[in-house]
């Protein structure tokens, strides 16, 4: 199938307007459309948030009259069933346009190429394949869930050169920089909830929420918590916390305070979390912005379920007492290591930022 520069030129732009949606689509994924009638952009359009029009809507409400007849950009298949809101397919049917240009097809069984087939019955042309890399780098949580049952783990850690999180005593605050440290934010903002440890919670205090962005919402903060060690008074709170077994009187403190608790039990007196994440795929969560201690992050990639990590690195180092990132048994072989890949490197004020993906 070949597409022309023009063709490239406005999805590319569909894919600037799903952009826009990145902090507020959540559970939805990020969607953005372009209509052209006769070389001209006649509409545009991007889904904003979950319940409201989608982009396709958007565009054909600013195109009017000249939709009969033109071409469609949407970087996501149109959606062919009654979700919150009527099929797509069947908009941009009744619409009367000619040609539908799909980046991808829609990962969510309740569609999988149900709008193509929509569309094609009623003599659009439909194509699917233009810059579909690009449009799945827009939603890997949403085509995670959907797929695979389980959100998108992005691990983020700060550390120094030689690899800490913390002094031996805890002191951390701040390894890194200011700017570094307002990236995060956009992390914290573009996700459906977000992960931490008892222990972090314990030692820290934190608010784990998005303070630097007005996305109208706040990501569900979750806690794993085998032992049930939550303060009612924590800062974190209300949150899910995830245990292996609840004491009764720790659970009503919790709940007292805002706190869904959950039982999970695992292996050794841990929280499943498997069945943690599968939980929070079954409520939405389309990726899942994890900052922890150790315990967790080693639990988390000895699991498998790493898959991006986010690494701000500050140019100095601590020694060989300060705390490590992963708390993990030891390995007889570097055949047995985690290994990752790079996907993108930058500097962030005066740090690192690493992107990796499991090699």
């Amino acid at each position: 199938m070949r597409f022309s520069a023009a063709d490239s030129l406005h999805m590319a732009r569909a894919l600037q307007l799903a952009a826009r949606g990145l902090f507020t689509t959540s559970p939805n994924p990020r969607v953005g459309c372009v209509i052209v009638k006769d070389g001209h952009v006649v509409g545009e359009g991007w889904h904003e948030r979950a319940g409201t029009p989608h982009a396709e809507v958007h565009a054909l409400k600013a195109a009017g009259g000249a939709a009969r007849g033109a071409t469609v950009y949407v970087t996501l298949e149109p959606c062919s069933h009654h979700g919150r809101t009527p099929p797509c397919a069947e908009a941009l049917v009744n619409a009367g346009v000619a040609r539908v240009v799909a980046a991808m097809t829609d990962p969510n069984p309740l569609v999988a190429g149900g709008g193509i087939a929509m569309l094609t019955l009623a003599g659009v042309q439909a194509e699917v394949g233009l810059l579909e890399a690009e449009a799945r780098a827009l939603n890997p949580g949403f085509i995670s869930r959907m797929t695979r049952g389980g959100p998108w783990v992005r691990l983020k850690t700060a550390s120094t050169l030689d690899g800490k999180t913390a002094l031996a005593n805890g002191a951390s605050q701040w390894i890194t920089g200011e700017a570094a440290r307002a990236d995060v934010q956009r992390l914290r903002a573009r996700a459906c909830a977000i992960l931490t440890g008892s222990g972090t919670v314990l030692a820290d205090n934190p608010r784990m929420n998005v303070r630097d962005f007005d996305i109208g919402r706040q990501p569900l903060r979750v806690v794993v918590d085998s032992g049930l060690r939550t303060p009612p008074d924590a800062t974190i709170l209300p949150a899910l916390v995830a245990c292996h077994r609840a004491d009764p009187v720790a659970r009503v403190a919790l709940e007292a305070s805002g706190a869904e608790v959950v039982e999970l039990p695992g292996a050794d007196g841990r929280v499943d979390l498997d069945a943690l994440l599968t939980l929070l795929a079954q409520r939405g969560v389309n990726e899942l912005h994890v900052e922890a201690g150790a315990a967790l992050n080693g639990a988390l990639l000895a699991a498998g379920r790493v898959d991006e990590w986010v690494a701000y690195v500050a140019p100095m180092a601590v020694g060989d007492t300060a705390r490590g990132l992963f708390a993990m048994p030891p390995l007889s072989t570097l055949a047995d290591a985690a290994r990752f890949a790079l996907a993108d490197v930058r500097q962030v004020g005066g740090d690192l930022r690493l992107t990796l993906r499991p090699a």
